[in-house]
């Protein structure tokens, strides 16, 4: 078995984190990315977007340790503890990385454990800080009377701690022979370099601290069958991408992976969009997560406390408004796909779709019973306020394009939701407020869409305003209650996007060749967009085209259960930033939707609406009905979702296998 040949596959890729970070680590053993002490810190690795020369943690059996004949890994179930398996000619041994809760230090860890015969590990450490723009001063020294190597540049610093290593070059190297039940422990922390090192860390008690910690929160929710191994790691996904300091929800792990290969539509997702994380507080107050919807919603009221004119649609995780975008031409990118981007320019936007995404969120909070602080329902009284003297501004809608604002039909509909949901709060949960004024809002925004969002002689609504063209985020009118989902209108906009938007059986976003988003090139499907289509076929009754195409999606999903941001059908590879919060959370409403549906549960569909969905405001007359439309071709057979193994956690002081 020989190495893979640079780039790394994105689903080659798996991820450890800690609540506050995550690495990228590859099925050969490289960890290829780490921003530390945040999700959107400086890197330490960066190789995945450049080289080794950028910065790398590998640890793989040595060239000398005979051939790998096989390697294999998995999460302990219910957890993000990393097991990779390897098997060479000489012996097995496996090597477990995680990152331990608990201890507000960011650590990581990698135990190397022998299982059978002797296996030689070789340890490649590449230490740079600043996504690889500074090699920082190395010193090998003694803590606690062991071996360690500190790193340091301005205000930081790193200890390793492990065997002592050998400098080769910029890099260290170490190799160490493990026989059966003998471990070797290396593990990594960060910490500000005007401070002294930290005391080591009891990797035993870490280790099973962080599996307990990961095995009750996912326990807490019964996914739905068959797709309740997949779900789980979806929704753990979530988890690992919440602070949990701060409640803030990145929307990715990484920055600047492509939408196509050496493409320039690179972006830096390490950041909070109010839309994607109130859609994630809704898929977890599903489950029945009411501690994080709590906790967002603190975030929330820190993050945009102020001016309601001064909202924006995403922030750092701490709440921070200030994300300018700039570029790092040192680094190559990957796969040569450039620039690479800090930064997201598009917190600057204006995108009325978020006051509907947050309004439903908070709703759905309401709905499962979270009481109001003192400063919840105020505040969302002021953004309705904002939105009641701004709606009728055009803006750059839910993909953050690039090009000029438009009137973008699914900003519309969710202008009518935050409408929708103040009116709401007041009639059916007793909070004061502008009811009438709100409804009147309601009923004329909902008029303008139909006059002016709907192509009448298509049948479809339109991605904007006095445009043909359709959008698959109009897949999400059911899911805010603006339609039903077997409505005519929806079917037929439906049967619009699966005509210009499918590609190989999966959805676009949009046409880029319309010219809308102002940028060059094109991307893949964008697979969120195809989880709702999933949603939307089995809430219509289409439920076994739902389960079809849902099957197709879930076998995307990587060894240990990843998604990305998109998905190249023909090369059969995922592409864009991972692992993706928004993919995951779509998929989870997508089997939700599939289970409710196959029940016959329609009043159970999984939805933001809240609990009462007679009571929407501003609902027009019924239209002619049309014939529900057939699929475009889903493409290939679909497989099963992967299941995750049975591992039993050995004792490591003892050598049982």
């Amino acid at each position: 078995m020989s190495r893979p040949a640079e780039p790394t596959p994105i689903a080659d890729y798996a991820m450890v984190g800690d609540l506050h970070a995550a690495a990228l680590i590859s099925t050969w053993g490289s960890i290829d990315w780490l921003c530390l002490p945040r999700f959107d810190s400086p890197a330490f690795f960066a190789a995945l977007l450049d080289s080794g020369d950028a910065g790398r943690w590998a640890l793989s059996p040595s060239d000398d340790a005979g051939e790998v004949v096989d390697v294999s890994r998995s999460y302990l179930p219910g957890t993000f503890v990393l097991l990779t398996r390897w098997q060479t000619a000489e012996g097995e041994a496996e090597v477990w990385d995680f990152m331990p809760l608990g201890d507000q230090r960011p650590n990581l860890v990698r135990r190397i454990r022998g299982v059978r015969g002797t296996v030689r590990f070789r340890e490649e450490f590449a230490i740079r800080f600043d996504y690889g723009a500074a090699i920082p001063w190395l010193r090998q020294t003694r803590y606690s009377d062991e071996p360690a190597l500190l790193a340091t540049a301005g205000p930081s610093t790193v200890i390793r701690r492990g065997p002592q290593l050998r400098p080769v070059g910029h890099t260290h190297v170490g190799e160490y022979d493990v026989g059966p039940g003998e471990v070797i422990d290396l593990v990594l922390t960060g910490y500000p370099s005007h401070r002294q090192p930290p005391p080591p860390i009891d990797v035993d008690d870490a280790l099973q601290l962080t599996i307990d910690w990961w095995r009750d929160w996912s326990a807490r929710s019964e996914p739905p069958s068959p797709y309740d191994d997949t779900v789980q790691r979806s929704l753990l996904v979530l988890r690992a991408l919440t602070d949990e300091d701060t409640g803030g929800i990145s929307a990715a792990a990484t920055t600047s992976l492509p939408e196509t290969d050496g493409g320039s539509r690179n972006w830096d997702y390490r950041y909070v969009w109010l839309r994607d994380a109130a859609l994630t507080i809704s898929v977890l107050l599903t489950h029945g997560y009411r501690a994080e919807a709590e906790e967002w919603r603190g975030w929330l009221l820190r993050a945009i406390a102020g001016d309601p004119s001064d909202v924006q649609i995403m922030y750092g995780i701490g709440g921070e408004r200030r994300l300018h975008e700039y570029e790092i031409p040192e680094l190559s990118g990957y796969g040569g796909a450039q620039p690479v981007r800090i930064g997201n320019a598009a917190y600057e936007q204006r995108q009325w779709d978020i006051f509907g995404e947050v309004m439903v969120a908070l709703h759905g909070a309401r709905a499962a019973g979270l009481a109001e602080t003192e400063a919840s329902w105020p505040l969302q009284q002021a953004l309705l306020a904002f939105l009641a003297d701004n709606w009728q501004n055009p803006d750059r809608g839910i993909w953050e394009i690039r090009g000029e604002e438009q009137y973008f039909t699914h900003s519309r509909a969710m202008v009518w939701a935050a409408f929708d949901r103040g009116v709401r709060a007041v009639r059916e949960f007793g909070l004061p407020g502008e009811a009438e004024k709100w409804a009147a809002l309601a009923d004329e925004v909902r008029k303008e869409i139909f006059d002016r969002g709907f192509d009448a002689e298509r049948k479809t609504f339109v991605q904007h305003y006095d445009s043909p063209e359709v959008d698959a985020a109009l897949l999400q009118l059911p899911q805010i209650g603006f339609v039903e989902a077997d409505d005519p209108r929806m079917l037929g906009t439906v049967a619009a996007i699966e005509a210009d938007l499918m590609r190989d059986g999966l959805l676009l976003r949009y046409r880029t060749t319309s010219g809308v988003d102002g940028l060059e090139g094109e991307e893949h499907p964008f697979l969120a967009c195809s989880f709702w289509l999933v949603e939307q076929y089995a809430a219509s009754g289409r439920v076994r085209h739902a389960r079809a195409l849902m099957d197709r999606l879930t076998s995307f999903v990587n060894d240990v259960g990843l998604l990305s941001e998109q998905y190249d059908p023909i090369e059969e590879r995922q592409m864009g930033n991972t692992p993706q919060a928004l993919s995951h959370l779509a998929l989870v409403r997508a089997a939700d939707a599939i289970a409710a549906a196959e029940k016959g549960l329609s009043a159970e569909l999984p939805n933001v609406r809240g609990e009462s969905e007679g009571s929407q405001v501003g609902q027009d007359a019924e239209a002619e009905p049309t014939p529900p439309s057939e699929p475009s071709d889903l493409g290939h057979t679909p497989t099963q979702s992967r299941a995750e193994a049975n591992i039993e956690i050995p004792n490591p002081q003892s050598g049982d296998a």
